[in-house]
């Protein structure tokens, strides 16, 4: 399912106009991202929990030239589905 899908099931299962829907969808996903930025948690219950996860430095190997190579540490967005979601 793709966003434009996604407007149209929102849409269909609310009753509201297409419109309305991709401005509700696209408030939903700019919400998390934000709070994501922040470092904060976002927990749906019954859906998943949205984390930000702080992965340290490391070393690992280019597979083309076999050399060693430095990976710098970075903050990654990370979902864990929720049992009312499988």
């Amino acid at each position: 399912m793709n966003k434009a899908e996604l407007v149209a099931a929102v849409a269909a299962k609310t009753g509201m106009s297409k419109v309305a829907a991709l401005a509700a969808v696209n408030a939903t996903v700019d919400s998390i991202a934000e709070a994501l930025k922040k470092g904060e948690n976002v927990q749906l219950i019954g859906f998943g929990t949205f984390a930000v996860v702080k992965k340290a430095a490391r070393k690992g190997i280019n597979p083309a030239t076999k050399q060693v190579i430095n990976i710098p540490a970075k903050t990654v967005a990370k979902f864990k589905a929720g049992k009312g979601l499988l």
